[in-house]
């Protein structure tokens, strides 16, 4: 296939920040991706470039890199990517720059051949999933840390919908779920309307972190769907982490009394089964501890220490530091690396979940990547505004 010409324009994303849109023009048809953003961000993350930093490196060679050749694989477009920038965070290219080109290109192969987008990257890298895995979904309830202006150390509070039911049952289970939980808060806080965090969830204060999670627990066992949902936190610890130590709830905590926090909310609330980022990424002995004293079915998931790393996953996988991953595309910067970062996780039996960001997009590839690579879970904020566009897709592919 051959690319006639590459685009580039600035777009907003669901917190009102400038991100990126990549236009691909191939036989006079156009294929686009939009990349989101991040705002808890792991630092070995790849480099987002600035609009006009953007334009720059397209029109300064890579473009001539990419443009009349004939490239029909992602693999082969990833490897001109690569071969212009092979520093590990995309320092010259930029991450999203990278990814949006990457999507784009997909999409191309996919509109060429008459196939899905998940079809595509299927066929090229994961031909051992010979069927569909429904994946679990996590969905953002409550916004705290980074995400809301409230008094909540921990970022999001999640409900887990079960991978046993077909995905437009879970996906109806998770919207009427938010929309009773948005009922209850504004019965009990007395307001016409609720503030909203950056991925949807209801941003208001609480007595103390533990709460919430109380509350969602009880609201599941009042609507009789113990069966059907359960629950996780993305502590994002690097947040709130304070040298070696950590400001939680207005003290300073060590890492030791940290854990001891967590394992109590773990016997406190039978549901909840998941915690994302429970300690700061340089605190690799907080992530082992806490994990060796956890319950098996209990899942301890690494996003800012892994950033979408296949090399990362790897070593803290054998070490025994994490159970899942978080997966997030644009961390990387093409499909080819995260492909490669999905492989490696599921060869080390690890729970892999394929993530939004904070600032998202209409864009829904990551729901045919989820599918593409037999994801076991895909998390995607909030039933509501743009992320409704996942679920939508979510219920169209699966």
């Amino acid at each position: 296939m051959v690319i006639d010409d590459i685009k580039a324009r600035e777009i907003f994303d669901s917190r009102g920040e400038k991100t990126l849109e990549i236009e691909l023009i191939s036989d006079s048809k156009k294929f686009r991706a939009q990349i989101p953003s991040g705002k808890s961000t792991g630092e070995k993350e790849a480099v987002v470039l600035p609009y006009d930093a953007v334009v720059e490196v397209l029109e300064g060679g890579l473009k001539d890199k990419l443009l009349k050749n004939d490239l029909n694989s992602i693999r082969e477009l990833d490897s001109v990517l690569l071969g212009f920038d092979d520093s590990p965070n995309k320092k010259r290219i930029g991450g999203n720059l990278s990814l949006g080109i990457s999507v784009a290109f997909a999409r191309a192969l996919a509109s060429v051949s008459g196939k899905e987008v998940w079809e595509v990257v299927r066929g090229e890298f994961f031909s051992d999933v010979l069927e569909d895995i429904t994946p679990s979904i996590f969905s953002n309830m409550i916004n705290g840390g980074e995400h809301a202006k409230t008094n909540l150390d921990i970022q999001e509070y999640i409900v887990i919908g079960n991978n046993r039911d077909p995905i437009p049952v879970t996906v109806s289970r998770i919207v009427s779920f938010y929309k009773e939980l948005g009922k209850y808060l504004i019965n009990e806080t007395k307001s016409e309307r609720l503030p909203i965090g950056d991925e949807g969830g209801y941003a208001i204060d609480f007595s103390d972190n533990f709460e919430p999670i109380k509350l969602l627990g009880e609201l599941i066992a009042k609507l009789n769907l113990e069966k059907y949902l359960s629950l996780g936190i993305d502590s994002a610890a690097t947040q709130f982490m304070k040298s070696d130590n950590y400001i939680f709830e207005g003290r300073e905590t060590t890492t030791d009394e940290l854990a001891d926090i967590y394992l109590k909310y773990f016997q406190e609330e039978k549901l909840f089964k998941s915690i994302e980022d429970p300690f700061g990424e340089k605190d690799l002995r907080g992530f082992k501890e806490l994990k060796k004293r956890m319950e098996n079915d209990k899942i301890v998931v690494g996003d800012d220490i892994t950033t979408t790393h296949t090399s990362l996953i790897e070593q803290y996988a054998d070490e025994g530091l994490i159970s899942g991953v978080i997966i997030k595309p644009n961390q990387v910067g093409t499909i080819t690396e995260t492909c490669n970062a999905l492989r490696m996780a599921k060869d080390k039996k690890l729970y892999r979940i394929i993530s939004h960001r904070s600032g998202e997009v209409e864009d829904t590839f990551i729901i045919h990547l989820a599918k593409a690579s037999g994801a076991e879970g895909v998390k995607i904020g909030s039933p509501t505004r743009e992320r409704i566009y996942k679920f939508n897709e979510l219920i169209r592919i699966y």
